[in-house]
């Protein structure tokens, strides 16, 4: 238990309350009655109901203490702390069209394809790890393109199911899933991206701070229904910030092509529009980069990390149990947790029986 900041000034009219005890046990000057002698009461014990006549200025001053630490409000402090996250969604929109399969990209200082190594430093990005701080406060969803864009899944907090489905990501399976439609995958994207902030207000505790889609491709849009620049007016309407990141060597990259004879690696030229690229990501505020190699990938996903930061601001609240005129509760030995009226109350209660012993029981002429 304390007093409340603003008003334990107040304890300081406790010694006006020692002083009114005092003045109490001055004797007074009481109505004379003439005896010839008072040789026979003067050693004669005083009764107990004189000696209980002391309890009225005891119970008044008492009061008046009680009264003192009322105004002074005694308080029992409850500190509660609420943090708010403002948090970044970002959706990734991966590209495992075939050309993804040119190993010119390094994993652990082995060659490896373009999609491995965009998964290998994507999962570090949101998991941490390796030099990079994790995005544990941020809503990440996946998207996957070829001739068609795909869902992986939605954006979420629960970074692991995320991390899963990116490395399921693979390259198209037949013929008919060939090709590049980047205009239909960032629509698709921004389209996710819209209810973000209405999604994760759902628990109170999350703020989105911004939107960002972040586009991976080695290619030029050559499929779907709809062009990287009627893509990027929805993504402007709606506040989506695009980072564009072309992937791949400048001229020929080694692709693993199969033949009669087996998987062999063939020279095929690389062919980027970074142009396109760079139109999209300037037009909403973002940027593009060009990843030519595992080393450069790397350093473009630390910018990105360090130029969408979610912050976290936690505020503190401190409430007050009132004892002045709330219930309270204190340990007495052998009864355990006794419930208590407020102070105020009790100072009421004394003050009654101050009133009705000098009415009745300790009534005098005085």
């Amino acid at each position: 238990m304390m007093f409340h900041p603003g008003s334990v000034w107040f304890l300081l009219l406790l010694p006006f309350a020692a002083l009114a005890l005092t003045r109490s046990l001055r004797r007074r000057s009481r109505p004379v009655v003439a005896f010839s002698s008072l040789d026979a009461v003067e050693h004669a014990p005083g009764g107990r109901m004189a000696r209980m006549l002391r309890v009225l200025p005891a119970l008044r001053v008492t009061a008046l203490v009680v009264l003192v630490l009322a105004i002074a409000r005694p308080v029992i402090p409850s500190e509660s702390s609420r943090t708010l996250v403002e948090g970044v969604a970002i959706e990734l929109i991966v590209d495992r069209s075939d050309s993804m399969r040119a190993l010119d990209f390094t994993i652990d200082e082995k060659r490896a394809n373009r999609l491995d190594a965009l998964k290998d430093v994507a999962g570090k990005f949101i998991k941490g790890g390796d030099g990079f701080a994790g995005r544990p406060n941020d809503l990440v969803g996946v998207i996957a393109f070829a001739r068609n864009a795909d869902s992986v899944v939605p954006l979420t907090l629960d970074h692991g199911v995320v991390l899963e489905a990116l490395d399921q990501i693979n390259f198209p399976e037949d013929g008919s899933e060939m090709g590049t439609a980047i205009g239909d995958a960032v629509a698709l994207g921004v389209e996710k991206l819209k209810d973000a902030a209405e999604r994760a207000n759902r628990d109170g505790r999350t703020r989105i701070k911004s939107r960002v889609l972040v586009l991976l491709t080695d290619g030029e849009s050559n499929a779907g229904e709809l062009t990287p620049q009627e893509a990027v007016v929805l993504a402007k309407s709606t506040d989506v910030k695009i980072y564009a990141i072309g992937l791949g060597t400048k001229g020929v990259a080694q692709v693993p092509i199969r033949t009669p004879f087996g998987t062999q690696l063939q020279n095929v030229p690389v062919s980027i529009d970074e142009k396109t690229l760079t139109e999209i990501s300037t037009a909403t505020g973002g940027r593009y980069f060009r990843a030519t190699d595992s080393q450069s990938l790397r350093g473009i996903y630390e910018t990105i990390d360090a130029l969408e930061k979610s912050s976290i601001e936690e505020s503190k609240l401190v409430r007050y149990r009132d004892l002045a005129v709330e219930t309270f509760t204190i340990d007495v030995p052998l009864l355990g947790a006794t419930q208590f009226p407020p102070v105020l109350a009790i100072t009421v209660l004394l003050l009654a029986l101050e009133c009705l012993l000098a009415a009745t029981k300790l009534r005098t002429l005085a």
